[in-house]
């Protein structure tokens, strides 16, 4: 599999760069596309779909194609792989439907490929992310690959997009398939955020919905923990500072912990909205705010994977969460610039909404302030 990363700050820069990287003969077939909402969709998508490439995209918080991040841009992963070893699927779930339909995608892939593995973005905030990657396990089984992201909209958090070549949805997911016979697919879902203080219980709950954690409201004793002043609805940063430096870590039985930033405060009763669901009676951490150990477990954990798993690649995938800029600002290109020198390869990146991907050693979560990367190699 032969690959190359292109970007640009319009369609008129792509098509540029596109019909340059094609000039020697390079013919891809499969286009990762990572995009603002402030870039046409529609234009880009006809320029790759008449040069008859598939498409799998969503709109970001940002995106990369190297150490250097970008915003309201376009970043593409271009990829010659066989047409025979993927396939893109495209659905919509305003029914909230998230089981089923990823359920019925894993059934078609299951019908085409003996092993298949998957690539998926969704779209909407409201979406339930885990029961999109449960439809893949329960048709394929527990030990499926499926890593990937919830789109991003540049920090607004109004509208995210997903896309495919004919298709684009604000509350859809979009899919690509891989036969794992032809193409073998490794990641890992790192975020690096050390956990500190006792182990607390969360004493009311209902799906993300956390109202108390030991029975004191979960606002207090959060900006009662990070020392947090000016605790009102007036405070315009304060949620940004609660969900990037002080998020809770749910406790897993099996598997790292995964993070649980609140996104929303209900001011009635100091409860929040957190990124992902935080069952009554689960165990939590509080969270030290990010240094650069953060991106030091994240690089080492790259390390490792090329060193135990995937000792060659042809190109590397990163979904890496908004939280984490907003978190390490101009850091984070150093974070990303130690995943690059790991394999070396053409490279794609977004800041995400939420990460998909299987904890370290655990099961399919949707994570929040982590790093997911994933390599790919053509057998």
């Amino acid at each position: 599999m032969q690959a190359k990363s292109i970007k640009g700050n319009s369609t008129e820069e792509i098509k540029t760069t596109l019909e340059q990287s094609m000039a020697s003969g390079f013919q891809p077939t499969l286009a990762i596309v990572f995009l603002s909402i402030k870039q046409d969709r529609s234009a880009i998508c006809k320029l790759l779909d008449d040069a008859g490439i598939a498409i799998f995209g969503c709109t970001t918080n940002g995106e990369f194609t190297d150490e250097k991040t970008e915003k309201g841009s376009v970043a593409i992963l271009l990829l010659d792989i066989n047409k025979n070893y993927f396939q893109i699927y495209f659905d919509e779930y305003p029914e909230r439907n998230y089981r089923s339909i990823t359920n019925s995608i894993a059934q078609r892939a299951k019908e085409k490929f003996v092993t298949p593995a998957f690539f998926i973005c969704g779209s909407n905030i409201e979406t339930d992310a885990e029961e999109l990657m449960f439809g893949f396990e329960e048709v394929v089984g527990k030990d499926v690959n499926v890593y990937g992201s919830m789109a991003g909209d540049d920090f607004t958090f109004s509208d995210q997009y997903v896309f495919s070549n004919h298709y684009s949805s604000s509350k859809g997911l979009v899919c690509i398939a891989f036969d794992e016979d032809k193409i073998i697919i490794k990641g890992i879902a790192t975020c690096g955020w050390r956990a500190v203080g006792t182990l607390r219980t969360v004493t009311k709950s209902v799906g993300n919905h956390v109202y108390t954690v030991d029975d004191i409201p979960v606002l207090d004793l959060t900006t009662k923990y990070g020392g947090i002043e000016n605790v009102s609805p007036d405070n315009e940063s304060l949620l940004l500072e609660i969900a990037a430096n002080f998020p809770l870590q749910l406790q897993r039985e099996k598997g790292d912990p995964v993070m649980r930033p609140g996104l929303v405060i209900d001011w009635s009763d100091h409860s929040f909205y957190c990124s992902g669901s935080v069952p009554q009676g689960s165990k939590v951490r509080f969270s030290l705010p990010p240094d650069l150990d953060v991106m030091e477990k994240v690089i080492k954990s790259v390390e490792n994977l090329k060193a135990t798993q995937m000792p060659e690649a042809d190109a590397l995938v990163v979904f890496s969460c908004a939280g984490r800029i907003l978190s390490l600002g101009p850091l984070m290109t150093q974070e990303i610039e130690g995943i690059k020198n790991v394999w070396n390869v053409p490279m794609l990146g977004m800041f995400s909404n939420a990460e998909l991907a299987r904890a370290t050693g655990g099961n399919l979560e949707m994570h929040n302030l982590t790093t997911c990367c994933v390599a790919l190699k053509e057998k």
